[in-house]
């Protein structure tokens, strides 16, 4: 990938770090893939992480990123002696009166064990930051943004973020409006993300957050596979099948997607497959016994990328109907909609969040209203039955992501993004924001 990566007067490039909440993470290819995409443009990087890896694998994606990764204490009392150093350190620096005065403000706002360890890991990652590192960028504008600004106020750097999803419906107008106008800039991933924290940004000549889409990188996936086996349901020998990548919360719908399941007539023969682990497994497989549906269910929880392809190379129609979550938490625009894509996938999802900025009714794919199990079950039933539609739907879903959502275009926009923080030069017009626009 020929990105641009010039070169200062002074012969080096001052890393960025980047702080996020868990490294590495399979369900977050799309921060490994801009992260290995900026090392590749010439961004040096440092990885600070507020918490180690709780999955048991790794995409291949992460094996080739050269970044050194650091830890934060997760828990303060994991990590006194490096918090009591932060803290001594803290006090003789010039930015400790506005740290101290932002932290306290912001405890009596939010007095939560949550935001005292937000604190305390932002003492730790100031004092063991190299002192040539000058910009700081956290993915995710709830904690990891916390930290990165109290350490930013601390040595006097520049903050920048990435806003995605839950981040930015379960975090408080309040905080969400500071960490803003306290921002050097800001990107997004999603149309509706944007409307939202341009709700809150400052009143300014060039917009203080921009739209960002992630993309893919298609040099990842392979060609579609030739177009599978015509099932349609009709034969219990060879079921059609259907497959969902997502991890097992409440935002993802995958009870609803269970509801939709238990209707679908007896005379259609049909398997699911779902990649991916979470805080509900338990709890939806038991849903599943309950409707009778265990024995047409394949639990594969969490697997590296290689194998998640080969699950959707396996399938003959994607699966996700997104809904609200628990306290607000929504998608944005689901990587694994245009991962789907990329192997000639027709998507069932729903009419939310950032999944019609992908997927158009009709046209990628069929989108039903979220939480509506009848809905769903019908769409699920017209496509299990009709494998020419699927074909049309999935082509047309495959033609969208590599022509409209290959990801350079908007890793040029944050190379040149972070290369402008660098070098102090203002956003041209032409950094407004990255967003495919369809024919």
């Amino acid at each position: 990938m020929n990105l641009p990566a010039p070169v200062p007067a002074d012969g080096g490039r001052r890393p960025v770090a980047m702080v996020v909440k868990g490294y590495p993470r399979l369900s977050e290819t799309f921060i490994a893939q801009e992260i290995l995409g900026l090392e590749e443009a010439g961004l040096p990087i440092q990885i600070w992480s507020l918490r180690k890896p709780t999955d048991g694998a790794v995409h291949e994606l992460h094996r080739r990123i050269r970044a050194e990764v650091h830890y934060l204490p997760e828990y303060l009392y994991q990590g006194p002696v490096r918090v009591l150093r932060g803290l001594t350190a803290a006090l003789r620096r010039p930015g400790f009166r506005a740290f101290a005065a932002q932290a306290w403000c912001d405890l009596k706002r939010d007095p939560s064990a949550s935001r005292a360890r937000r604190i305390g890991q932002s003492l730790v990652l100031a004092h063991e930051l190299d002192p040539t590192i000058r910009h700081l960028h956290a993915h995710f504008l709830h904690t990891p943004a916390s930290v990165t600004r109290y350490a930013a106020l601390l040595r006097g750097d520049a903050f920048t973020f990435s806003a995605h999803a839950k981040d930015i419906w379960t975090t408080p107008d309040w905080e969400k409006r500071e960490k803003i106008a306290a921002s050097r800039w800001g990107v997004t991933c999603t149309r509706t993300g944007l409307a939202e924290l341009r709700r809150l940004s400052p009143a300014e000549p060039v917009p203080r957050v921009e739209l960002v889409y992630h993309g893919l990188d298609l040099a990842r996936f392979p060609p579609s596979p030739a177009p599978a086996a015509r099932r349609d349901g009709g034969a219990a020998s060879d079921p059609v099948r259907f497959v969902s990548v997502g991890r097992l919360v409440a935002k993802k719908g995958f009870d609803d997607l269970l509801d939709a399941l238990a209707r679908l007539p007896p005379d259609l023969h049909w398997r699911w497959t779902h990649v991916g682990g979470g805080e509900l497994k338990a709890a939806l497989k038991a849903q599943a016994e309950r409707l009778g549906l265990g024995a047409r269910i394949d639990w594969r929880g969490a697997l590296p990328q290689a194998e998640v392809i080969a699950a959707l190379r396996e399938a003959d129609l994607f699966v996700l109907p997104c809904k609200e979550g628990d306290g607000g938490d929504r998608d944005g625009l689901p990587n694994v909609l245009m991962e789907a894509a990329t192997q000639a996938l027709a998507i069932l999802s729903t009419r939310y969040a950032g999944v019609p900025e992908f997927v158009e009714d009709g046209r990628e794919g069929l989108l039903v209203p979220p939480g509506d199990a009848p809905a769903l079950s019908a769409a699920l039933e017209r496509l299990a039955r009709d494998p020419d539609l699927r074909q049309t739907l999935g082509r047309a879903a495959e033609r969208r992501v590599r022509e409209d959502f290959s990801f350079e275009a908007g890793l040029r926009h944050l190379a040149a993004r972070f290369e402008g923080t660098r070098t102090g030069e203002p956003a041209g017009p032409e950094l407004v924001r990255f967003d495919p626009v369809r024919p």
